[in-house]
Order: C-alpha cells, then structure tokens, then sequence
C-alpha cells in the first residue's frame, strides 16, 4: 500500500468537499477548486476526513494512489489557507510596481513588461525589489512565478535577475587573464 495514499486527508470545518462521481470539488474561504481522478482509484467522505483508495496493485493503479490524494490534499489546503511564492529582483535599476492587479517589471529591457494575473491568482508588491504570488491552487502559484521568473532568470557572473526568495544561484568566475 502506498504510504502517502493511505493517510486519510482531514477536511477543516471551513471547508466542504463534494465527490461527483470522478469529479472532487473543494470549496473553501480562499476559493472553489475541482479535480478529476481517474476511475482506477475510489474517494470516499467519511465524516470530516476523505479516504483514496486503489483498486487493484497493478503499477500504474499504485503510481496514481498517492498522486491523486496528495491533489486532493493540497485542494483542501488551498481553499483554506492559500499557497504564496516569493520572488526577490536583485540588479542595478531592477524594480516591479503594481499597476492596478498587473505588475510592470523595469528588467533592464528597453521597455517594461507587463504580467497580468490570470483568474485565481493576485500580486503583492510590498518592496520595489520583492513580489509575491499568492493564489489558492498550488499549480497555478508555481507555474506564474516561473513566468514572471523567466523574464530575467538569474545571472550565475553577476548574480543580477529574478529569483525564488530561498533560491541559491551558483556563481561563476569570470575570465581570468594571463
């Protein structure tokens, strides 16, 4: 049995979980979020907690167990306390600034880039050199940080771009003369 799929998922109070057939629905404070699993693997509510079970132990019945109940898992976590990354800009004149809901990066480009948050996910610019990313479906938060963060990606000689606020950018030397 796979260790990660067998662990029960606990539903908090402020959230509700509706199972469809193959579709899982999460409704929370933060938002609504849905999912749909395949037929080789069975969700069941039992009281406050949701339950993942396979069918068979063929390899790929196993590989989807504990894939799906870790998705069920971070729905949950997502409508109630949401997901947030953070990204730092480090470089001479780089620098973000919120415009209504849409962030313009200054990257050293000629011109400014404009990021438009799509539906589910919001900015926040507390310091010109820092944005976070904050959202209620984990997917989302991590894929639209890459985004922003493949604009400028970190240089390894200056060490000059965007980066994740826990991210490590390996430095290079640079020529030496003889």
């Amino acid at each position: 049995m796979s260790r990660i799929g067998k662990m029960p998922i606990d539903v908090p109070a402020s959230a509700t979980v509706v199972i469809e057939g193959n579709l899982v629905r999460v409704k929370g404070p933060k938002g609504e979020l849905e999912q749909a699993i395949s037929d080789r693997v069975t969700v069941v509510l039992e009281g406050d907690q949701v339950l993942v079970t396979r069918q068979t132990d063929e390899p790929y019945d196993r590989s989807v167990h504990g894939l799906y109940r870790t998705l069920i898992a971070n729905m949950v976590k997502g409508v109630t306390e949401g997901y947030e990354k953070v990204l730092e800009i480090q470089g001479v004149g780089y620098r973000a600034a919120l415009k209504d809901k849409s962030i313009e990066l200054q990257l050293g480009y000629s011109n400014p880039r404009l990021v438009d948050p799509p539906p589910g996910i919001e900015f926040e610019v507390p310091v010109p050199t820092r944005i976070i990313v904050r959202g209620c479906d984990k997917q989302s938060v991590g894929q639209v940080a890459a985004e922003i963060r493949s604009l400028r990606k970190p240089d390894p000689y200056k060490g000059k771009g965007i980066r994740y606020r826990d991210e490590h950018v390996r430095r290079k030397v640079g020529k030496a003369i003889k």
